[in-house]
């Protein structure tokens, strides 16, 4: 593309980018810390169960927003890809495919998420378990949806700390929101080590968060250095 019709495109795809984080945020704090977090009680399944099933409403509408976290964080790690390819198409690929990884297995986590809802609606085909039986199975359900997105986590870790130093070497955006996003990519590595990770999980989702906000509103302000993406988007094609 021309410098006159890129501009705007480019422009355009840095706001949409700006949006998505925090989208992603507010869905998901939405859905995890005041649904998630108040409903179950990891060491109590007969709680956790009367819980959800007295707010069903509330526990169908968490698996939707969390969908929706999902489909932001995808195309947010779609879009990021193509505003960092200038800096490395080759680095920039492999951070977007940790990106979907992480993104695919965090979907898939969620499974494990509603399907308590089908082990404690009192089904005839159930009858053959005991109530707590099949409350200790929707609690271990729970749990690995729990897993699967500490996993989940480590892939997306992955990639941030690639974004962020393609953030850094490209000078496309302020080197100090690179250090952020490579920063947080580090904490979500402590995953690797699921008991490091959970120790450490709310210092690390608070400046993840923070990092977040930050480029947020950085690309919905300012967006990107156009004219050296241009330069660069140019230089690889060379």
């Amino acid at each position: 593309m021309t410098k006159p019709t890129a501009a705007p495109a480019l422009r355009l795809k840095a706001r949409i980018t700006g949006v998505l984080p925090l989208l992603t945020i507010m869905t998901g704090i939405f859905a995890q810390a005041f649904v998630s977090d108040r409903l179950v009680v990891s060491s109590d399944a007969a709680t956790t169960a009367t819980n959800i099933l007295a707010h069903r409403g509330l526990f169908e509408l968490s698996f939707t927003v969390f969908m929706i976290e999902m489909a932001c964080q995808t195309a947010m790690t779609a879009l990021l890809y193509y505003l960092l390819k200038p800096a490395s198409k080759s680095l920039a690929l492999v951070a977007a495919f940790f990106g979907v990884i992480g993104c695919v297995i965090k979907t898939f986590s969620r499974l494990f998420y509603i399907a308590p809802l089908f082990l404690l609606n009192g089904a005839p085909y159930l009858n053959g378990f005991r109530t707590d039986q099949l409350q200790a199975l929707a609690l271990f359900l729970l749990k690995l949806n729990g897993r699967g997105t500490s996993i989940a986590m480590v892939f997306l870790g992955f990639a941030a700390v690639l974004n962020g130093y393609l953030m850094i070497r490209s000078t496309l955006l302020p080197a100090i929101l690179g250090v952020m996003c490579l920063v947080a990519g580090v904490g979500w590595l402590t995953f690797l080590y699921p008991p490091l990770g959970s120790s450490l999980f709310l210092y690390v989702v608070l400046f993840a968060i923070l990092g977040a906000a930050a480029l947020a509103l950085w690309l919905l302000v300012f967006g990107v250095n156009e004219q050296r993406w241009m330069e660069q988007a140019h230089a690889s094609v060379e």
